[in-house]
């Protein structure tokens, strides 16, 4: 892999302008200007019927389902994150297809879910994929999924580690939150750095920016960041999603090797079109190097990576 240069200053100080340049705007109009057109636009991406590469020693095989869900695979593993099939979420309509269908699933023997917003943590798509396994939750999201059908809940802290077959699982800091609904300020969030063989991937979960993303590169030096783009103008204003220029940073300061773009294009959950993350993190990564870096994933088509 090619080395990364370090941010300049300027670079930096760019990066933050252009998201500063564009705050979700004051007057705008969620339901006409987001939920309509969502509403009757024509649903995007084709369900792919998936041939699964053999896994050799030190791979790992990723296949991107839509939004933050992943189907990650091991010689020996196969691990689902965020598992999500939902056409809508209340009155948020899926604007793509997942990639493929759950019946096309190799059997799973391991789930981990970053925190309990509707879209990451679907119950439905749980129920289905529930085979008595093991299922992965940050602290106080357990009675969301203990009675779906897996086998066992195990609750995580920021840097709880948890070991699987093999699979070092860490559960790492985000800036986000977790509530479900209104009252239950309780439930955690995170991301999941998972390392076998010497090689780890990194599901950042959802996360605006924050000086942690440098103390998560410096204890855990990922390899692979499964990192999110989109969602950055929300109408809410508040700073909980990481845009494209600010995930350029965040990625830098991990000290990844491959980015694979995520949570962009699903969903439209705010006021920003949905071409335009993969359009400004392509800007971005080239004025700091480090487009050779960026490996974006078609919904449903596996790749060893």
């Amino acid at each position: 892999m090619a080395r990364h240069p370090t941010f300049r200053g300027d670079e930096t100080g760019d990066a933050v302008h252009a998201l500063r340049r564009r705050r979700p705007g004051r007057g705008k109009n969620f339901i006409t200007e987001v939920l309509l057109p969502s509403l009757l636009s024509r649903k995007q991406g084709t369900k792919q019927k998936p041939i699964f590469p053999a896994v050799g020693p030190g791979q790992f095989c990723l296949t991107w389902i839509g939004h933050a869900s992943f189907l990650v695979q091991t010689p020996e593993h196969n691990i689902l994150i965020d598992p999500n099939w939902a056409n809508w979420m209340l009155v948020i309509r899926r604007l793509r297809h997942a990639g493929l269908d759950i019946h096309d699933l190799p059997n799973i023997d391991l789930v981990l879910v970053t925190h309990a917003h509707f879209d990451h943590l679907n119950r439905r798509s749980l129920r289905r994929i529930a085979a008595r396994q093991d299922i992965v939750v940050p602290a106080g999201v357990s009675d969301l999924v203990h009675d779906l059908g897996f086998e066992r809940v195990h609750e995580m802290n920021w840097w709880d580690a948890y070991e699987f077959r093999g699979l070092k699982i860490t559960f790492t800091p985000a800036k986000h939150w977790g509530a479900r609904v209104l009252h239950d300020k309780h439930r955690g969030y995170g991301g999941f750095h998972i390392e076998y063989q010497g090689r780890s991937v990194f599901h950042c979960g959802d996360t605006a920016y924050f000086p942690g993303f440098r103390e998560i590169g410096e204890r855990l030096r990922p390899e692979i960041v499964l990192m999110p783009i989109g969602a950055y103008e929300n109408p809410s204003d508040r700073d909980v999603h990481i845009g494209p220029e600010q995930a350029v940073i965040a990625f830098k300061e991990l000290a990844g090797k491959t980015m694979i773009p995520m949570h962009f294009g699903t969903y439209r959950l705010s006021f920003e079109p949905p071409h335009e993350p993969a359009q400004r993190l392509l800007l971005a990564a080239a004025q700091a190097g480090i487009t050779q870096n960026i490996k974006f994933l078609f919904e449903g088509m596996p790749q060893l990576v």
